[in-house]
């Protein structure tokens, strides 16, 4: 059911300015979460803590499998994902942007193009797989972040204002993924949003992190 995420003491300043403030909470594998809060209150910043790509300052992030914690290595990392709210995407196809973390994982050929496909088919980007990605718009861009990720069978995905500047029907169609998501794979997922009607339609655990530290809401 999904790696479980323990969060232990953790601390993080900017220019002088404490953005997380000894923060602890255990999320149980399997999960859906939704972290809300304020501009400004640290939830980016948290969220590159808990998928291993920044370092707290102070204060642990614990993975767990049955119980036993992780080395926080190279494959516990490739095992956990993170979409951003500006993707980075290469001047290559639609199809070669999400084939590639495959091709780096030696994934061989025929079985990278099934995935690719496949997932494609899933966030409804099947008909742009040949089309310069640097040409969609910024709601087909997300989707095709969402694609990326889901091509790599992340057991723990972050997603990071998903609909954050996109129109209402590539919301509509990221708000479905979202729920084929939870239904259709064994992972953790965490999902930060400002809309408090979008996360109610999300319909996971909601939290809010409020100075420096996470509770329910």
């Amino acid at each position: 059911m999904g790696l479980t995420l323990e969060l232990v003491n953790i601390s993080k300043s900017y220019n002088g300015n404490q953005v997380i403030r000894d923060c602890s909470y255990i999320f149980p594998g399997g999960g859906s979460y939704i972290i809300m809060g304020p501009n400004g209150s640290g939830k980016s910043t948290l969220f590159r803590i808990a998928a291993l790509l920044e370092a707290p300052e102070q204060g642990q992030v614990v993975y767990r499998q049955n119980g036993q914690p992780l080395a926080p290595d190279i494959n516990l990392k490739r095992r956990i994902t993170m979409v951003f709210p500006r993707l980075g995407i290469f001047n290559r196809s639609v199809f070669a942007n999400v084939a590639y973390g495959l091709k780096f994982r030696g994934l061989p050929r025929k079985l990278r193009g099934q995935k690719v496909m496949e997932v494609l088919a899933q966030v409804g980007l099947t008909h742009k797989a040949p089309q310069p990605a640097l040409t969609l718009s910024s709601g087909e861009t997300m989707r095709l972040g969402l694609a990326r990720a889901l091509a790599l069978d992340p057991e723990v995905l972050f997603l990071d204002e998903p609909t954050a500047h996109i129109d209402q029907a590539n919301t509509d169609i990221i708000e479905a993924c979202i729920h084929r998501i939870r239904t259709e794979r064994a992972l953790t997922l965490f999902i930060i949003t400002h809309d408090p009607a979008q996360a109610e339609r999300l319909q996971g655990q909601k939290l809010l992190l409020q100075d420096g530290g996470l509770v329910a809401c």
